[in-house]
């Protein structure tokens, strides 16, 4: 029996199981897999993995060394945190990205701060390049949380999985390893453009139509989630 704790915008489990994901990495792994990453990532330091194949592969295409993994995830015994689409994810996002330093001391800060105290590993869907400029028009007060959310809703992002401490790294496997080609590495290029492009122009007539509904982000600052 897995064990949960359900809120309205995210829920606390014990996981079960495994699954195949994938990894980019600009120059290959080398030792053992770490929670290392830049910090200012969505969710922080640790080791990222998504469900699709073509997400990670735009992150890495225009490096020359650049390698993608097949990875097997052990969720068996991890304590996780799964983020729904919504005010908790942007808000969580906005934390890691240094963007809740305004605000830092409130309650907002505190709750998002340790929102995943406790916990091996974050699943969430992906700010990846075609909702980067949305969520940043989001944090700069130009559009609303309404208009953000609808944005998420309607634009299919792939979901990722990241071991947040040495435990759940330790319980990742890499399958296999790809280098890219330059031609592979060329078509991937055009077509992460490609992407980011009609998903920018799909998020801003959705901007647009909400544009007077919700709240902004200052305003969530000041009031509380």
């Amino acid at each position: 029996m897995i064990n949960y704790t359900e809120f309205e915008g995210y829920t606390m489990r014990t996981g079960n199981g495994s699954l195949l994901l994938y990894h980019g990495s600009k120059s290959g792994i080398t030792g053992e897999i770490k929670p290392i990453s830049r910090k200012h990532c969505d969710f922080g330091r640790g080791f990222y993995m998504g469900t699709e194949r073509m997400q990670p592969l735009t992150l890495i295409c225009n490096f020359p060394n650049a390698k993608l993994y097949t990875v097997k995830a052990d969720l068996t015994d991890l304590r996780i945190l799964d983020i729904k689409v919504g005010i908790d994810w942007a808000l969580l996002i906005a934390y890691h990205r240094g963007k809740l330093e305004a605000a830092k001391g409130s309650g907002i800060y505190r709750k998002y701060a340790g929102m995943a105290d406790g916990c091996d590993m974050i699943t969430g869907y992906i700010a990846n390049d075609r909702m980067f400029i949305v969520l940043d028009r989001f944090f700069s007060g130009d559009i609303t949380d309404v208009a953000l959310i609808n944005s998420l809703s309607a634009i299919k992002l792939g979901k990722q999985y990241v071991a947040i401490t040495e435990k759940a790294c330790r319980q990742v496997e890499i399958v296999e390893e790809k280098s890219l080609t330059d031609d592979e590495r060329g078509a991937l290029r055009t077509e992460a453009e490609t992407y980011r492009l009609e998903g920018v122009r799909q998020a801003e007539e959705i901007c647009r139509k909400h544009r007077r509904d919700g709240r902004f982000f200052d305003e969530i600052l000041e009031g509380g989630a």
